[in-house]
């Protein structure tokens, strides 16, 4: 099943004798202490937001809901708890779960929640590196259940298209406590783009699928410059031409041996095309695209989605086919 993305909408009102808004990216530092426990409030108080996702069982998209404050209620997607955190982590921890007021758990629905705080990029950011590092472990995942870290970046002037998908897998950690980090480094294309960072978690049948959260912190990195390769040991490249036709370049480098899967999706999720599958070695590597479907098939003019999936993560950028 591909990864999807929430999508959040700002309305403002535009005035002309105001200036125009400049935007950065700022350092968000949590570690949940200060948070009224008991406040259903808290955590939107804090910026984060949650947006659903819902697919039918074979994994196609039905519909999406969000984006919204998000709750402190133990309910649905997320709730500051306590008690579970160790001595780095202190008396309160988030806690980061599927939305099990959404009735079609029962229908055998998968309902994908995704918990997030949110940023503007401004000008001053190109060309930096910036860290996502939080401290996690296993809470009650069952069954077909799953959940992930993330980084995604969304274009509000192309109706919110994903333009990068950063991710780590958070299904299968340790029931103790281990800290994690994902990172992106701004290029000129980012400007005014919006930056998310959060968790998500996909589960059905009202299956568990908590991971408990801890020491949350977004910031620049001015010691060495991350790029995708921090997560998954690898990155991916902007494909080119772009747009294209009839055929495009994705280029991409390894820094561990192992199983690579390069894909194509449209924006409905559906897998279009697998341009590689199987092991690569360290290094430089590229693929092409034909802009044809796995069967052969001219695919249509549009925006699609590649993704590099290694064992550690997968990371997501988009392109576009012209004809």
């Amino acid at each position: 099943m591909a990864t999807r993305f929430t999508v959040s909408f700002t309305v403002a009102v535009l005035v002309c004798s105001m200036p125009t808004a400049v935007f950065a990216l700022e350092t968000y530092n949590q570690d949940f202490e200060e948070l009224l426990q008991p406040d259903p409030n808290a955590l939107a108080n804090d910026g984060w937001f949650v947006f659903g996702n819902v697919f039918d069982p074979e994994g196609n998209y039905l519909y999406g809901y969000g984006s919204f404050p998000a709750p402190n209620t133990g309910a649905a997607f997320c709730q500051i708890v306590l008690g579970e955190g160790g001595p780095d982590q202190g008396a309160q921890q988030l806690v980061v779960f599927s939305d099990y007021e959404n009735l079609d758990h029962a229908n055998g629905n998968l309902i994908e929640a995704n918990v997030f705080q949110e940023q503007t990029i401004g000008r001053e950011n190109v060309g930096e590196a910036w860290l996502f590092e939080f401290q996690t472990k296993l809470g009650n995942i069952e069954g077909s259940s799953t959940a992930t870290a993330f980084i995604k970046t969304l274009d509000p002037d192309d109706g919110y298209a994903l333009t990068n998908l950063i991710t780590a897998d958070m299904t299968s950690i340790p029931e103790t406590w281990d800290g994690f980090r994902l990172g992106i480094v701004i290029d000129a294309d980012l400007e005014g783009q919006i930056l998310q960072f959060g968790f998500m978690n996909t589960a059905t049948n009202y299956e568990g699928s908590g991971i408990f959260y801890d020491n949350v912190v977004f910031r620049l990195n001015t010691v060495d410059v991350p790029d995708e390769a921090t997560s998954i040991g690898a990155s991916l490249q902007q494909n080119y031409p772009n747009p294209f036709n009839p055929q495009t370049r994705i280029d991409f480098s390894l820094d561990r041996p192992g199983n690579v899967e390069i894909t194509v999706f449209d924006l409905a999720g559906r897998r279009i095309a697998t341009l590689h599958q199987g092991e690569l070695g360290i290094g430089d590597h590229h693929v092409t695209w034909n802009g044809r479907t796995a069967t052969g098939s001219p695919a249509p003019s549009g925006q699609y989605r590649y993704v590099l999936k290694t064992a550690g993560g997968q990371v997501t950028r988009s392109m576009v086919l012209l004809k």
